[in-house]
């Protein structure tokens, strides 16, 4: 099988010259962006969505849940991207260890977790947007803030259908054009955007617990309809699945590791940071909304937070939490382009995927070529995708990015266990056998059709690979070269 070397993946690390990205990130960044991506979609809108309909108040134990799978997952993370700075995440850990055909599944099962992901932001975004407006009787048309699969009730009781959610793509072209001027700009930008948002989940938390209504935890975990899935541990289990892909961003801390200084020390410092703060708040922050409102209120809700803080007295909270909303949620999608473009990055250098998504701007070094297209692309899902589709969508991308670098720490300490590694997993194999197990669990908690959606994608993918990837691999072009010809009598 075509792996590639850790002497080559190394080599590639200490690049720099015109073709390099530039190193510009330390510690406290890695952990602005991670926290910059994961508090988002998961704590303003589907945290809602899955209490709703999966488990209750007891979204608070589904948090905990998703969140150990998380830290197994992260301590992998962590020793892969202090083995192996480079761009590309678990794409590039998969190259070497399980091989090439691997590699790009996992790379384009990335591009379903990133790009989806941002999607699912932006389509809350514009929920957000539409209900602030509509405090200053400001009303966007019903068809332009929707997509074409879902409906609304409009004030005369009359129900129209949506054609595009404009702001949702608005929204997502804006962040594009900031990511494309640079990564260090980028990151100023969403270390305020951090600051900005944490301070809201501290004051909604703060000003929140004292309205808490301990009815509204009765029955903490609800009896199971009868469908799994729906309420009682299934419904644990499968909301733990749909909120998982809040917790993307320390995997997209690792996507930027060649753009970080001294990233064997860096990046774990960035990793395990940013997943233990936001963990600590997910669980707070998930206890708080669902005991102000009933969690039934919050069904088929992308703005629960809204509702939320209805039930408080500080109608001037609403505003203002609605704007920090607005503001903290571009954080997110511009993390989430900056991953999915790195990623492309790594994938277009090794020849799997065309130069234009590894061509450099020739003066920020930026591959934004790439990032246009991308951001163009998102837009599109997120103007004509209903969110409860995305969120899915990306939540099972995630879970299967962790299942294959778990499995990667695991084969690369049997083929080489004296590679220098700055930071080692702990307790190998316990721990990487555990985040496949409970990442594996949440994966099949999903439904059916997430399922068929993820097959239909790969599917595409291995199209893809073997029409134009597998011809410009630049590794199985290199050893075909080496190849002893014979000679001809």
């Amino acid at each position: 099988m075509l792996k590639k070397s850790l002497a080559l993946l190394q080599l590639e690390a200490a690049e720099t010259g015109a073709n390099s990205l530039k190193r510009s990130l330390n510690g406290v960044s890695l952990i602005a962006i991670g926290i910059g991506v994961i508090i988002g979609a998961g704590l303003f809108s589907l945290t809602g969505i899955a209490a709703a309909n999966h488990t209750g108040p007891a979204i608070t134990i589904s948090f905990i849940v998703a969140a150990v799978g998380c830290a197994f997952s992260a301590l992998c993370y962590a020793e892969f991207a202090s083995l192996v700075p480079v761009s590309g995440s678990a794409y590039t850990y998969s190259y070497a260890t399980m091989g090439e055909l691997f590699a790009w599944i996992i790379g384009w099962d990335l591009v379903l977790e990133y790009s989806v992901g941002a999607a699912a932001v932006a389509i809350s975004w514009s929920q957000y947007l539409i209900k602030f407006l509509s405090k200053f009787d400001i009303n966007l048309p019903a068809q332009l803030v929707m997509s074409p699969f879902e409906t609304a009730k409009l004030a005369d009781g009359s129900t129209v259908s949506g054609f595009v959610n404009v702001p949702a793509m608005v929204i997502v072209l804006t962040m594009t054009a900031i990511v494309m001027r640079g990564t260090k700009g980028s990151a100023w930008f969403n270390a305020l955007v951090v600051f900005l948002k944490v301070s809201v989940v501290l004051v909604f938390i703060g000003l929140g617990w004292q309205y808490i209504n301990p009815i509204n935890y009765q029955p903490y975990i609800p009896t199971n309809t009868g469908t799994f899935g729906e309420f009682g541990l299934s419904g644990i289990l499968r909301g733990a699945g749909v909120i998982f892909f809040v917790f993307i961003g320390f995997d997209i801390v690792a996507t930027m590791a060649q753009e970080t200084k001294n990233p064997q020390r860096n990046m774990p410092i960035g990793i395990m940071g940013s997943l233990l703060i936001c963990t600590v708040l997910f669980v707070l922050f998930g206890h708080v909304l669902t005991g102000l409102a009933n969690y039934t209120e919050f069904k088929d809700s992308a703005a629960p937070v809204a509702i939320a803080i209805e039930k408080t007295p500080y109608a001037w909270l609403t505003s203002a939490v609605l704007v920090a909303i607005l503001i903290g949620y571009t954080s997110v999608i511009l993390v989430d382009l900056l991953g999915q473009s790195r990623v492309f990055f790594a994938m277009s250098k090794d020849g799997l995927l065309p130069p234009v998504f590894s061509r450099l701007h020739p003066r920020r070094n930026t591959p934004f070529q790439s990032i246009a297209l991308l951001g163009a692309f998102i837009a599109l899902f997120a103007g004509f995708v209903p969110i409860a589709v995305v969120g899915e969508m990306t939540s099972i991308g995630t879970l299967l990015a962790f299942v294959m670098v778990c499995l990667g720490v695991l084969i690369l300490r049997r083929t080489d266990p004296d590679a220098p590694r700055s930071f080692r997993t702990p307790w190998v194999p316990v721990v990487p056998i555990l985040g496949i197990v409970v990442c594996l669990v949440m994966m099949f908690s999903l439904p059916g059709e997430t399922w068929l959606r993820l097959i239909i994608w790969l599917a595409i993918g291995m199209a893809i690979y073997y029409g134009y990837g597998k011809k410009h691999s630049k590794l199985r072009l290199a050893q075909e070269a080496e190849k002893p010809t014979i000679p001809v009598p």
